[in-house]
């Protein structure tokens, strides 16, 4: 059975034993009154086996082919798109691709289509006039979280995040002191509300990448709603994720904060509080007790619409990070830059380049599962990467700029041996032509 199924095994069981009326179960399962007594009379006669679906685990017979989808799509972004002012609407591009293309498709389907696709947008509308949303009338109906970043111990110790979870109907406060705002904070949280007075219908938090996150184009394509750690947390305790657009939205919450701001640090004052654990230790057995004897208030209907908790071997399972790998050849699963080796055939076994399921848990244990069997593994170190042969230093040559200046041989130099022994035999052959006229007689008288 699905989880909302058990869900309303509960809330039946829960009227069965004359603890709620079966109005108040209505609102638990989320169903209008006729259909809870429609799943009242099927729970009588048959019991919890009565409120399984029957068509559980079939394919739906009404559901589109993914490729006649493709063809759609494709026909519209090439056909039927545009700008925001030239596109063609869902109803419009609907009829089109009835009278043109012969594909016949209801508008709302190809709206949710061109949505998901992002071929259309919701057309801008006017704002509504704000006013204050009243309370919820029942305890556990919906819970706002938020964190709030303040020097709550102010220069004696370090800057911290207080994770507040406040019911809607009641001002019911539970807080913990922490250092940010991660998805453990959170989880913890949540946790210890749950394991304290059960587990709420909705959680009306902050639009954050934490909480919430938009959709890949992977998962756009597929019509996939995006998940995140702590919403797939919730998810399997069957809490509606309601994700404010606007701290105003969340006033309560944010009314508590500056309370907080005010009250707890001049009180972590007087007691000379330093660090965050023994914080938490005075807010668990001092200030939330005070606080919520003082400004917590009756909700308007008595009815608890919290779910009965988990086991705590459950909570385990659903307070866990998981994430999908891959199986290597070599059968070795890569996390978080941690190798796992799995362990040979035995009475699970999971075929190479299959995906499974590594889940972390809160204080670092880890846990590997193929459709829902835990695989045996232990963890072996880092390969080796291969030695890269080092590169030869590059010495850099530096030019200096010079002016050439004329080479002069020296004075021994044999090319001036060689000029000075041809000017002495010239001057030799000059001497020798000059000495016979100079040597003639001299005429007679």
């Amino acid at each position: 059975m699905s989880t909302r199924e058990l869900g309303r095994v509960e809330a039946l069981a829960r009227v069965r034993s004359k603890q709620l009326r079966l109005v108040d179960a209505a609102q638990l399962m989320r169903v209008c009154y006729r259909q809870a007594k429609r799943l009242w009379k099927r729970y009588r006669e048959e019991g919890a086996a009565g409120l399984k679906h029957g068509n559980t685990g079939r394919p739906s017979n009404h559901a589109p082919k993914l490729k006649f989808r493709r063809n759609v799509l494709r026909l519209v972004r090439e056909k039927y798109g545009g700008p925001v002012g030239e596109r063609f609407g869902p109803t419009l591009a609907a009829e089109h691709l009835a009278s043109e293309d012969g594909l016949r498709v209801e508008a709302e389907t190809l709206r949710r289509w061109m949505l998901a696709e992002g071929l259309w947008s919701r057309e801008r509308k006017r704002r509504r006039h704000r006013r204050r949303r009243e309370r919820k009338e029942h305890f556990g109906e919906m819970v706002q979280m938020d964190g709030s970043f303040h020097a709550w111990l102010e220069e004696r110790g370090p800057e911290g995040c207080l994770i507040d979870m406040v019911d809607d109907a009641t001002n019911q406060t539970w807080a913990q002191l922490g250092e940010q705002e991660t998805i453990w904070a959170v989880a913890d949280a949540l946790r210890a509300w749950i394991e304290h007075y059960g587990v709420p219908l909705a959680l009306y938090v902050d639009w954050k990448n934490l909480y919430k996150r938009a959709a890949t184009p992977r998962e756009r394509m597929r019509g996939e709603e995006p998940q995140t750690q702590f919403g797939r947390m919730c998810a399997k305790l069957d809490i509606e994720v309601i994700a404010a657009s606007s701290p105003q939205a969340k006033g309560r919450v944010e009314r508590q904060h500056g309370t907080h701001q005010d009250r707890l640090v001049k009180k972590l004052r007087r007691k000379q509080i330093s660090s965050h654990a023994p914080a938490n230790v005075y807010l668990q057995r001092e200030y939330l007790p005070e606080h919520n004897r003082r400004f917590a208030r009756a909700a308007a209907k008595p009815e608890d619409y919290h779910r009965g908790a988990p086991r705590a071997a459950e909570l385990d399972r659903i307070f866990r990070l998981e994430s999908e790998r891959t199986i290597s050849e070599d059968w070795v699963v890569r996390y978080d830059n941690r190798f796992f080796q799995l362990e040979g055939p035995g009475r699970y076994y999971a075929p190479s380049q299959s995906k499974v399921l590594v889940c972390e848990g809160r204080h670092g244990s880890m846990a590997i599962e193929y459709r829902g069997r835990t695989l045996r593994w232990q963890e072996i170190a880092a390969p080796l990467r291969p030695a890269v042969p080092e590169d030869k230093p590059v010495v850099e040559r530096t030019t200096q700029a010079c002016t050439k200046r004329k080479w002069v041989p020296p004075a021994n130099h044999p090319w001036r041996e060689a000029a000075r022994r041809g000017m002495e035999k010239r001057a030799c052959q000059g001497a020798a032509a000059t000495q016979p006229l100079l040597a003639l007689p001299s005429a007679a008288p």
